[in-house]
C-alpha cells in the first residue's frame, strides 16, 4: 500500500479551484507517503481537464468517463474501484458539498480511516498527523492517521496552494458505472448560494477587528477605514458569532484562511488558536491589543499596546 490517489471536482464545466489545493497539499505529503500521487477526474468529457491536473508532482491522471453532472453515487463506485486497484496510502478530496456527498460513504467502503474538514496534515517522526478543529473549532486538534491502512481526507478550502504547470501523463480508465448510475434522484437545477461581498482567502491586505472594539455601532467605522486604507475588512470568531459581520469576514478555523495575505492588521483582537490558524502564516502582521499578554504578539511582526480608536483617529487623519 502507498501513494496518494486525489479525486478532482468540476462544476459547470469548470474545475474546482479547490481541486488544486488538493493537489498542493499531497504534493507536500508525496515524499512521506512515498508512492505516485495520481489525480482521477469523473466526468463526461474527462480528457478536456488533462491539462489542468497535470500539475508538478503529480504521477499521472486518470479519466473516467460518467455523467454530465455530478452523480454522488457514481462518484463512490468509481473512486473505490480506481483505490482498490491502485491500493493508495491516501485518498484525498476537497471538504465540500459534493466531497460531502460520497466522501464518508467511500471510506466506510474502504475501511479505513476517515478525516472530515482537515486544513493540513504534519508528516512528523514517521507519523501523519491530520489537522482539523474541535470543540467547535476553539481547539487545533491532531489525529494521528498513521496505521498502515487506507484514509480518505477531505481539505477544507484555502488550506493549501495550487503547485505550478507540470506534465503528467494522462491514462483512461474505462469503468461501468451505469449500475451505480441508477437511483431514485436526477439532476433538476444549480441554486447558487448567496454572493459574499469579499473572498478572505484571496485577499493580499486585510484589517480584522476583534472584541475591543466594544460595540457593533463601530463596525462602520473600521469598515470605513479599511475601505480608506484599500484593505479587505475581516473580523475574529467572536465578531462573527455576534451577527456583527457576515460570517464570510471571519478569519480562522471556523471562517476562512487569509492564504494569500502580504499583510494583515488585528485591531483588538487577542490571538486565540482559531483564529490564529488561519493568519499566523502572513508575512507581515501588525498587532494592536492593550493586553500585553495578549497571544496575538506571539506571531506579530509589529505590535502595539496602544488604544485602538486613537490609533484609528490617527490613521484617519493621515489617509483623510
Amino acid at each position: 500500500m502507498g501513494g496518494i490517489l486525489v479525486v478532482a471536482e468540476h462544476l459547470r464545466g469548470n474545475l474546482s479551484a479547490q481541486t488544486g489545493e488538493v493537489i498542493g497539499l499531497a504534493r507536500e505529503l508525496k515524499a512521506a507517503v512515498g508512492g505516485p500521487l495520481v489525480v482521477a477526474v469523473i466526468a463526461a468529457d474527462p480528457v478536456r481537464f488533462h491539462a489542468e491536473l497535470a500539475l508538478d508532482g503529480v504521477d499521472e491522471v486518470l479519466a473516467v468517463e460518467a455523467g454530465e453532472h455530478f452523480d454522488p453515487a457514481v462518484y463512490e463506485e468509481a473512486a473505490h474501484r480506481l483505490a482498490l486497484e491502485m491500493k493508495p496510502r491516501l485518498v484525498m478530496l476537497g471538504h465540500t458539498v459534493n466531497g460531502m456527498g460520497f466522501g464518508p460513504a467511500l471510506a466506510v467502503r474502504l475501511g479505513g480511516s476517515f478525516v472530515s474538514d482537515a486544513f493540513g496534515v504534519e508528516a512528523e517522526g514517521g507519523r501523519l498527523l491530520a489537522l482539523r478543529g474541535g470543540y467547535g473549532n476553539k481547539v487545533l486538534t491532531k489525529i494521528d492517521v498513521s496505521a498502515s491502512c487506507v484514509t480518505t481526507l477531505m481539505l477544507r478550502g484555502g488550506s493549501a496552494k495550487p503547485p505550478p504547470a507540470g506534465s503528467a501523463p494522462l491514462r483512461i480508465v474505462p469503468l461501468d458505472l451505469q449500475a451505480a448510475a441508477v437511483r431514485a434522484a436526477e439532476h433538476r437545477d444549480y441554486v447558487d448560494p448567496p454572493p459574499a461581498d469579499v473572498d478572505i482567502t484571496k485577499a493580499e491586505f486585510i484589517l480584522s477587528v476583534g472584541r475591543g472594539i466594544q460595540d457593533e455601532k463601530n463596525i462602520e467605522r473600521f469598515r470605513a477605514l479599511a475601505e480608506r486604507l484599500g484593505a479587505t475588512f475581516g473580523c475574529s470568531r467572536p465578531i462573527a458569532d455576534s451577527g456583527w459581520l457576515p460570517k464570510a469576514h471571519q478569519v480562522g478555523l471556523s471562517g476562512k484562511v487569509a492564504q494569500n495575505c502580504k499583510l494583515y492588521i488585528a485591531l483588538g483582537i487577542s490571538g486565540a488558536v482559531q483564529h490564529l490558524h488561519g493568519m499566523k502564516h502572513v508575512e507581515t502582521i501588525v498587532a494592536v491589543n492593550t493586553d500585553r499578554n495578549a497571544p496575538i504578539y506571539n506571531v506579530a511582526t509589529y505590535g502595539a499596546t496602544v488604544d485602538l480608536f486613537e490609533l484609528a483617529d490617527a490613521l484617519e487623519r493621515e489617509f483623510n
